[in-house]
């Protein structure tokens, strides 16, 4: 049994990030009792909560005096050692080129709760109480799906859903899964003066929900540039973060 799950794992550790979420979340149906998925790994409670709209309003995470922004967390004990150390640092790659640290969580304040549920999802933005971060053990937690998760959390949605979108991508509705037509919806989004990144960690890749085999999502006015291969945050991706929480106090203590 061991030696089938390191198969698996090796296989996917040739995916890119938004292959591997798409994989995870191939399967999750929506039940009363879980937060209902949008955009493949966007979890909401009602309605529709780059950086998110949400966070000219209420769901940044808030600024120390220092200029650090702290994130309190809590992982499952459902994990293994190995399997903690890379949640771990994922989390920790914020620390050396933002202003974000994420710190274990030692009172009653918000949160976030990582766990194994069924597939990769997070909520956009500081939700208020425990809010949950499933990185399922079976599929979830590798580097750049703990990055994508988080930065969810932070307030960034997916590139492909940015305001700007149809000037740099072109989406090939005849080819997506039916019903999977709202994972390419536009979001009003606050860009930050920064460019469309087909190298965003944030990117869905070229054939994301397809029913056929054919590119769902397609650069323009080149159809060759490479699109959604990322395994770890790009520059902009941490631009991103420093713009949105105005990091000035960047790096370790």
């Amino acid at each position: 049994m061991a030696h089938v799950y390191n198969s698996d794992r090796q296989q996917e550790e040739k995916l890119s990030v938004s292959e591997l979420i798409e994989k995870a979340n191939r399967n999750i149906g929506q039940t009363l009792d879980k937060p209902f998925i949008i955009f493949g790994d966007i979890a909401v409670n009602t309605g529709l909560q780059n950086a998110d709209p949400c966070t000219y309003r209420k769901c940044k995470w808030v600024k120390h005096p220092n200029g650090k922004v702290y994130v309190p967390y809590v992982i499952s004990n459902q994990y293994s050692t190995h399997e903690r150390s890379i949640i771990k640092r994922g989390l920790n790659s914020f620390h050396s080129s933002t202003c974000i640290r994420f710190i274990p969580r030692s009172k009653k304040e918000d949160y976030l709760d990582i766990k194994s549920d069924k597939g990769c999802y997070s909520y956009v933005g500081r939700q208020g109480g425990g809010q949950v971060v499933s990185l399922e053990r079976q599929g979830c937690v590798y580097h750049g799906t703990v990055q994508h998760e988080i930065l969810h959390a932070l307030g960034f949605d997916h590139e492909q859903t940015r305001s700007d979108r149809d000037q740099h991508v072109k989406i090939l509705y005849e080819n997506i899964k039916p019903d999977m037509e709202s994972n390419f919806e536009i979001i009003n989004t606050n860009n930050l003066e920064t460019p469309y990144d087909y190298n965003s960690v944030m990117e869905y890749g070229r054939y994301a929900f397809s029913k056929n085999g054919k590119p769902t999502i397609i650069p323009i006015p080149d159809q060759n540039v490479e699109i959604g291969t990322a395994k770890e945050m790009s520059p902009n991706d941490i631009l991103r973060v420093n713009r949105l929480y105005e990091c000035w106090n960047i790096g370790d203590e």
